[in-house]
């Protein structure tokens, strides 16, 4: 995997992403991600109000559950999360790299605010458990408040 500045990446869930296209230059419809996460970070199924998540398995394999459908997922292939159903994903690999497209790109705002820049080399660890209750509880309240994402 080719590393570019670190100053690109932000640390996020033991892993890191890079905004390639951020909903400030889209006027708001969409935001493009790049993102290495490490298997054990997925998030619980959970289902969008407001938009659609497209994702680009760039290195690892992964599970999708879009609503009763089961995607096993592969380098190279792509799979759609429409908005209003709900879906996860797991990283069957030790880790993952993908592109995920959200349109409209309000929710990149979300990923800000629960990362910090990355300082030196981005790397690869998995959280020895999971976040702390209080951190837990305001990204619950945040995703589902501010973005009216609802959890299964």
């Amino acid at each position: 995997m080719k590393v570019e500045s670190a100053i690109n990446f932000r640390a996020y869930q033991g892993g890191f992403f890079k905004t390639l296209i951020s909903p400030t230059q889209t006027d708001g419809d969409m935001a493009l991600i790049e993102m290495t996460l490490p298997q054990g970070v997925e998030p619980p199924k959970h289902k969008h109000t407001k938009e659609d998540e497209t994702f680009y398995l760039l290195d690892g394999e992964m599970t999708f559950q879009i609503g009763d459908k089961v995607i096993h997922a592969q380098q190279g292939e792509a799979i759609f999360a429409p908005r209003m159903v709900p879906h996860h994903f797991v990283i069957n690999t030790k880790s993952a790299r993908f592109l995920t497209l959200i349109t409209p790109g309000y929710l990149h705002n979300y990923f800000l605010e629960f990362s910090q820049p990355q300082e030196g080399e981005p790397t690869i660890a998995r959280p020895e458990g999971p976040p702390p209750a209080h951190l837990i509880a305001k990204m619950t309240e945040q995703l589902t408040e501010k973005y009216k994402i609802s959890f299964a």
